[in-house]
């Protein structure tokens, strides 16, 4: 066991610092997929000199502003966030473009850019014609019950889908007593754990489904890990919110009744849904728009949220103080860390391919799970489970070794699953609906924590002891 910490620790200061030879060239595979559940068009494999280590520097930068900027420096930060985030990421491209004259990296992460901004957008808009209004008091059970509704959801929809529609009524179901806890409790449940049941459910796991893995090999794999975490975390949000009772409005009178209005978003959800799966990866006569940096798939998308904006009732997106602040920023700040993390994902790629024959299942969770954190899960989760296959000398791009993979030994990659989904809840930018989630509350009027305080109060000290004993239970 202290060997395998050993490992970890060293595995995970080589990936963060990058401490490796930047002359070294290394083959990858251009169709590595992006954070919401879309890989390239076209397979095809590229020789890839690996960047200078100090080209993470405008990565670690950016996170560093991201948690900071709020704090110190609140009104510069916000006046000129956009500007901070594009020059970052401008460096990086700059980097390939000039020096590596590697244009192919540069499109690739373009395009995982405009697919995760094309979902997040459509969802972003077609939930907000959605008004849900729950009229029960907010009870540490009601809250309970809703939050679990949310996990349960979330392989569904989506974390992401299930996050856009659920956080508005959230708020207003708490409206009389909404603390902080009560939205990072939703981050941690409906944001990330929720959506680890299924290939829908979360980035990484469709990505999983699109090299080849059994669509239900996920409920059948992680359904008796995702269940005892799910009740440990809604035990100790019961926890925090009986014991925070205070605010409730004991003269306020409820009706129990529920409310509900803009039916044909609804519609429009289900057709980004389904819209995820119109890839030529899935489907094969779905025509690629190669090389264009973008498919039908966000066409779609953005098609779906121009409409659903436009034929919204200016009531509804009124009672849910709709604005299109929160995915601006989000937009903004996502172009830079997918610019600036493009070296950083290449780096991990060839550490974890050169060290494949230390790591084991443990390390594989650890590592796996403390770079989701800051990196984008989906491409980390696809370089471990390339890792994973290494070590038999299977090639993740053939769906035939795939599945001899999966049928060999299954410990590795339900190890890298969990790992890329539940600790995407570690930071604001470790999954995408994070920062959107964070982004409207504090619209409403909510007062959310800095990025370290969320980790050093809340993440760290409620969701590490759990992920351990996960670790301890099924992977050590």
């Amino acid at each position: 066991m202290i060997r395998s910490w050993f490992i970890t620790v060293i595995f995970l200061i080589i990936c963060m610092t990058l401490f490796s030879d930047s002359a070294l060239a290394i083959n990858t595979a251009s169709s590595v997929s992006n954070s919401v559940s879309v890989i390239m068009s076209q397979e095809e494999v590229t020789h890839t000199i690996l960047p200078s280590v100090y080209m993470i520097i405008p990565f670690i930068l950016l996170l560093l502003l991201i948690a900071i900027g709020p704090l110190f420096f609140h009104h510069f930060w916000e006046t000129h966030y956009p500007k901070i985030a594009v020059f970052l990421g401008g460096i990086s491209v700059i980097y390939y473009l000039g020096v590596l004259g590697d244009s192919h990296s540069v499109l690739h992460s373009l395009a995982e850019y405009l697919s995760f901004i094309a979902l997040l957008g459509s969802l972003f808009v077609a939930s907000g014609g959605i008004f849900i209004k729950v009229d029960k008091k907010a009870t540490p059970v009601v809250n309970v019950l809703f939050l679990l509704f949310g996990a349960v959801i979330a392989n569904v929809i989506g974390t992401t889908g299930a996050s856009m529609l659920l956080i508005r009524p959230f708020i207003k179901l708490n409206r009389n007593r909404i603390k902080a806890y009560h939205v990072i409790f939703f981050i941690f449940l409906v944001s990330n754990i929720g959506g680890a049941l299924t290939p829908i459910g979360d980035p990484p796991l469709f990505l999983g489904f699109l090299k080849g893995i059994p669509f239900f090999w996920v409920i059948e794999n992680v359904w008796f890990i995702w269940i005892p975490t799910t009740v440990i975390l809604l035990s100790v949000f019961y926890m925090f919110d009986y014991l925070n009772k205070d605010g409730t409005d004991e003269n306020e009178i409820y009706t129990g009744s529920y409310e509900f209005k803009g039916l044909k978003n609804i519609a429009y959800l289900v057709v980004i849904i389904i819209s995820v799966f119109i890839d030529p990866a899935v489907i094969s006569w779905v025509p690629s728009l190669y090389p264009l940096p973008f498919g039908i798939r966000e066409i779609i998308m953005f098609v779906v949220m121009i409409l659903a904006y436009r034929g919204t009732e200016q009531e509804i997106l009124k009672a849910n103080e709709f604005d299109f602040a929160p995915i601006k920023e989000v937009a903004y700040l996502f172009v830079g860390i997918f610019m600036t993390m493009i070296p950083a994902l290449q780096l991990i790629a060839h550490e974890s391919g050169v060290l494949k024959d230390h790591l084991n299942a443990g390390i594989f969770y650890w590592a796996t799970g403390g770079l989701s954190g800051f990196l984008d899960n989906a491409p980390t989760y696809l370089n471990f489970f390339s890792a994973a296959m290494g070590k038999y000398g299977l090639q993740i791009n053939d769906k035939v070794q795939v599945m001899e993979f999966v049928v060999q030994d299954d410990i590795y990659l339900r190890a890298i699953s969990v790992a890329a989904v539940f600790f995407g809840a570690m930071t604001y930018i470790g999954n995408g609906p994070n920062f959107m989630v964070k982004s409207i509350c504090e619209r409403a009027g909510i007062k959310m924590p800095g990025f370290f305080t969320y980790m050093l109060r809340w993440s760290i000290p409620i969701l590490i002891p759990i992920f351990f004993l996960v670790w301890v239970i099924f992977f050590s």
